[in-house]
């Protein structure tokens, strides 16, 4: 029994060192191997690498996986979200994903040269943001000076900051590039700016003042449209008015016309006479009235 027992110990024993002999990569990803704290190193002194797959390594040989593809640092949320200072001294909490791609060829100083590289460079993008920020002018054009004077009475260099979105992305991800470069070993690919909050106060005076235009713009379309019916009724009122005086006067003419007729033939005493009688006939009572000498 004891010999059984020994033999299985030296199996089980056995398969773990032969576990600890072997280790796999998975594809996006690349690894480096440390022996009690040195790293490996190829024979031109830089470091020996390994692709996906199955490898073989000593058992006190530790494996140091990094990921390849690009990764994303989402700075969003309560707790994620970066303050910063505007130029009008409003302080804006911005909401933003910081996309990067470490160097293959600079593993050595992503892995090696920050003691936590991916809280360096949330650090580094955060002081980058805020002086982008701070110093966030727009090119001086005659048009873009309109528009930013437009907006600038409304919200300041927050409304500012939120139209020219792209433009700040655009200057953030190109001082990355060229100011940063791959110094530490990684490449930055894109920044977004998901979202950019106002104080408090500052929003519930935006809402008041987009509040009171909207409603100042209902009043004025109402009034605009009362006034228009009421031109369309008027102007509708004067060719009904204009239609009925051009009946009358057809009417006046054409019975003008019939009583020269008439007078012309002659008849026209009695048929004056036998009008006068078609009406009295037709009323309820007459009044004469007596002509005294």
């Amino acid at each position: 029994m004891i010999v059984w027992g020994l033999l299985i110990g030296l199996l089980i024993y056995g398969l773990m060192v032969a576990s600890r002999c072997f280790f796999r990569v998975g594809e996006g990803h690349l690894a480096v191997l440390t022996s009690f704290g040195a790293v490996e190193r190829d024979p031109s002194g830089g470091l020996r690498t390994y692709k996906p797959g199955l490898h073989q390594k000593r058992p006190w040989q530790r494996v140091v996986l990094v990921p390849t593809m690009e990764q994303s640092v989402d700075l969003s949320g309560e707790k994620g979200g970066q303050m910063a200072m505007a130029e009008d001294g409003t302080v804006l909490r911005f909401d933003s994903i910081l996309r990067y791609q470490p160097i293959e060829a600079r593993l050595e100083e992503f892995l090696f040269g920050l003691r936590a590289p991916i809280e360096h460079i949330t650090g580094l993008f955060t002081c980058l943001l805020r002086n982008e920020i701070a110093n966030f002018r727009v090119e001086t054009t005659p048009s873009r000076d309109l528009a930013r004077a437009d907006l600038g009475a409304g919200g300041g260099a927050y409304a500012l900051i939120r139209r020219e979105r792209v433009d700040l992305n655009r200057r953030i991800a190109e001082f990355c590039r060229t100011q940063i470069g791959d110094r530490y070993g990684v490449h930055f690919n894109a920044v977004d700016l998901t979202d950019i909050l106002p104080p408090d106060e500052l929003a519930e005076a935006l809402n008041g003042m987009i509040q009171a235009q909207t409603e100042a713009e209902a009043l004025y379309f109402r009034a605009q449209a009362d006034c228009e019916q009421r031109v369309l009724a008027s102007e509708q009122g004067i060719a009904i008015a204009r239609a009925r005086a051009q009946a009358v006067e057809t009417e006046v003419r054409t019975l003008a016309t019939a009583l020269t007729a008439l007078h012309r033939e002659g008849t026209l005493h009695d048929y004056v006479e036998r009008r006068r009688a078609e009406v009295l006939s037709e009323s309820r009572a007459v009044f004469v009235k007596e002509h005294h000498s």
